[in-house]
């Protein structure tokens, strides 16, 4: 894990390119009316930088062996009386099945509570989606709600289960709390 950087655009377009039917299914979308996404990955990066600067948003790079395999955002980022985030995630699909991402989320998760000192991470995902409902069951973490047409995926308002944990939950860390079930695979 590593911040995600202008010196990415290369692997990241080449990735998004190769994985673009794959990760479709899953990707944000703009609903119509809506603000337009970055039309470049500089533009993206310059975003999500501007945004890091800001304290609301932390954009990182998933690298397996030196190479760039996908992507993390914590977003949406409340401080106050709430100290919240949510995360989303992609990750190239050469790199899927190996633990790739339930490691790379543990990370941040960490990173999110021990450094951003953040209380509680929540992830939305659909709820087809079994990638991504395997990675939040290999973290133990627990499903508090169901959201319907929540996020705007694919083209259209999406519902999505809702997992969440807190810094309580996990004194140890994610990344400890994920090893037990790295055993078993």
């Amino acid at each position: 894990m590593r911040p995600l950087a202008y010196s990415d655009a290369r692997a990241w377009r080449e990735s998004r390119r190769r994985n673009a039917t794959w990760l479709r299914p899953w990707d944000a979308t703009v609903p119509p009316g809506s603000d337009a996404r970055p039309s470049t990955f500089r533009s993206l990066v310059w975003r999500l930088h501007k945004q890091a600067r800001a304290g609301t948003t932390y954009p990182f790079a998933v690298e397996v062996d030196g190479h760039f395999a996908g992507q993390i955002t914590v977003n949406n980022i409340v401080r106050g009386s709430a100290q919240f985030a949510s995360i989303g995630y992609w990750l190239d699909r050469e790199y899927a099945g190996r633990g790739v991402m339930p490691r790379a989320v543990a990370m941040v998760i960490d990173h999110c509570f021990v450094i951003a000192k953040l209380h509680r991470i929540e992830i939305a995902i659909r709820p087809e989606n079994s990638n991504s409902l395997r990675v939040v069951e290999k973290l133990g973490l627990r499903e508090i709600g169901y959201a319907p047409r929540f996020l705007h995926i694919d083209g259209s308002w999406r519902d999505h289960r809702i997992y969440a944990v807190t810094v309580d939950e996990c004194p140890e860390g994610m990344l400890a709390r994920l090893k037990p079930h790295e055993s078993h695979e």
